[in-house]
């Protein structure tokens, strides 16, 4: 019979002797003494806390997949599509090959988001650092810096166009003022300074959506491992 977790209220089967949802320790005392066995058979089985992770398994299993999705990040697009569901499967990973040396085989789903969580880390961190990296390079060591910034102005000045646009559809003012302010934010977009704030925003931007998706990752594959497994 199923019984509920004291602490999160979430269904725990009998043969659990840890929730599966916050990792707390199920104390069954049953009313027949023959019951004692059984439960202390379970109480055998699960000798650790399973919301606890052992770090050092845990690293050697998601080093690999964080370099090799920081790499494919920094290459791909890290805010496209494909760059975040490649950070949610490498989370998702690191989980399952962390939970296979593991007795018994399974983790509470929050044990699972920081496994993500440190691989989603390292490997945003490897994409911010390789994209820095890249942009440096053309602009000072291929001397690329003049095309640099015609891309960035034609794509300010796109922005600019869009946000007019937008303004006089919503019925917005236009009057000298607004347009003061609209030049005076162009002109600090196309400053360096302006230039290199936003992109380093939207480096960190990406790399929080990133680490977002990998601990999303990490939780979800250590839930299907908690319903999947056998007794």
């Amino acid at each position: 019979m199923d019984q509920s977790c004291s602490r999160c209220h979430q269904t725990v089967q009998e043969e659990y002797c840890f929730c599966p949802n916050c990792g707390l320790p199920q104390l069954v005392y049953p009313a027949e003494n023959g019951g004692g066995d059984a439960q202390g058979a379970g109480w055998a089985e699960a000798v650790r806390d399973r919301s606890q992770v052992q770090w050092k398994p845990a690293l050697r299993a998601l080093l690999p997949l964080a370099l090799a999705a920081g790499v494919l990040c920094a290459v791909l697009s890290p805010e496209g599509l494909l760059g975040l569901l490649l950070m949610g499967t490498a989370g998702a990973w690191a989980v399952t090959l962390y939970v296979r040396g593991q007795r018994p085989g399974w983790i509470t789903v929050g044990a699972g988001a920081r496994i993500g969580l440190v691989c989603g880390i390292l490997a945003a961190g490897l994409a911010f650092t390789a994209n820095g990296c890249q942009l440096f390079a053309k602009r000072y060591l291929f001397h690329q810096g003049i095309q640099i910034d015609a891309d960035w102005k034609k794509f300010v000045d796109l922005d600019m166009q869009v946000s007019q646009q937008f303004t006089g559809w919503i019925g917005g003012p236009n009057s000298a003022e607004v347009q003061a302010q609209e030049t005076q934010q162009k002109d600090w977009m196309l400053s360096p300074e302006g230039h290199a704030g936003i992109v380093v925003a939207n480096f960190a931007f990406a790399s929080f959506l990133l680490v977002l998706f990998a601990m999303a990752g990490g939780a979800l594959s250590a839930r299907m491992l908690v319903r999947t497994r056998v007794p």
